[in-house]
C-alpha cells in the first residue's frame, strides 16, 4: 500500500492556508541590507508552518514544499518560470511520481499536485482542471510547460513558461537573491485562497480583489485601515503588517 502520497496530499492541505506575502521579505531585506542575509533568515529553512510569518513568496513557498518531498525521499525538480520578457520572476516544482509528474506551483497559490500531460514529440500535449476560482491549463511542448489561469465561464490567460530541464539549488538561490531587487518590493502584495469557499483575496498597492466563481470585484483600502484589515483577511499579524508599512512608508 502507497503511504507517500497520502502524506503528499496532507502536506498540501496543511499549506494551502498559507497566505503569499511579501511583507516579511521586506522586513527582513531592510533590517539586514542584503538579499543573501535576508535570504538565510527566511522561516521556510525551519520547515515549521506553525511557526511561520504568514507564508513569503513563490520562492520561500515553493522551497518549503521542495524541503518537505526531499524529506519523503522523493526527487522534485526546480522550475524557473518566465513572463513574456522577463525571466525567472516566478518558481515552481516538477515531480516525477511513479511513472508520471506533477506540478506543484504554491506561490501561484495551486496547492493541489496537478498532473503534467505526457510529452509528444509533434504538436503539444494539454491538461485542464476545474480548479475555483481560477480553472488551470497547462500544455507542454518543446522543452516548456505553459501555466494558462482563467475561470470556468471566461477565456484562459498565458501566467507563466517553466522550462523542464530545471535548475539547480545553487542556481534556485541566485534567483531567489534577485527578486529581492524587483520592482514589486517597493508596496505591498497579498495572496490569499480560501479552498473551501473557492474565494480568492488579493492586495496590491492599496486595492483589494475578491474573485469567486461568479467574477472579481475591487475595493480601495486606505492607509489607515489597512493593518486591521489585511490582518483579518489574511491571517496576518497586526505588528508585521504596520512594520512593513511603515518600512515602505520611509523609503518612499
Amino acid at each position: 500500500m502507497d503511504t507517500t502520497w497520502p502524506k503528499i496530499l496532507e502536506m498540501c492541505n496543511r499549506f494551502s492556508t498559507v497566505t503569499y506575502e511579501n511583507l516579511t521579505k521586506i522586513i527582513r531585506y531592510a533590517e539586514t541590507g542584503s538579499a543573501s542575509s535576508a535570504l538565510s533568515l527566511d522561516d521556510s529553512f525551519q520547515n515549521d508552518v506553525d511557526s511561520w510569518m504568514g507564508g513569503g513568496t513563490c520562492f520561500s513557498m515553493t522551497w518549503f514544499v521542495y524541503q518537505e518531498l526531499l524529506e519523503l525521499g522523493l526527487s522534485p525538480k526546480l522550475w524557473m518560470g518566465h513572463k513574456r520578457k522577463e525571466r525567472n520572476i516566478h518558481c515552481a516544482l516538477c515531480l516525477p511520481y511513479e511513472g508520471k509528474e506533477y506540478l506543484f506551483d504554491p506561490g501561484y497559490l495551486i496547492f493541489d499536485p496537478l498532473l503534467l500531460p505526457s510529452f509528444f514529440v509533434e504538436g503539444a500535449n494539454e491538461a485542464f482542471f476545474p480548479l475555483e476560482p481560477n480553472a488551470v491549463r497547462l500544455v507542454r511542448k518543446n522543452g516548456i510547460v505553459e501555466l494558462w489561469t482563467g475561470s470556468l465561464q471566461g477565456a484562459m490567460k498565458l501566467r507563466f513558461e517553466f522550462e523542464t530541464a530545471g535548475v539547480s539549488e545553487t542556481e534556485f538561490r541566485h534567483f531567489w537573491r534577485e527578486s529581492f531587487s524587483r520592482e514589486m518590493m517597493t508596496y505591498p502584495v497579498l495572496n490569499r485562497l480560501d479552498k473551501e469557499q473557492g474565494i480568492q483575496y488579493y492586495f496590491q498597492k492599496g486595492n483589494l480583489m475578491i474573485r469567486d466563481k461568479n467574477g472579481s470585484r475591487m475595493e480601495k483600502i486606505e492607509r489607515e485601515k489597512q493593518t486591521s484589515v489585511l490582518s483579518k483577511i489574511f491571517n496576518l499579524s497586526p505588528e508585521v503588517i504596520e512594520k512593513a508599512l511603515m518600512t515602505l512608508d520611509k523609503i518612499k
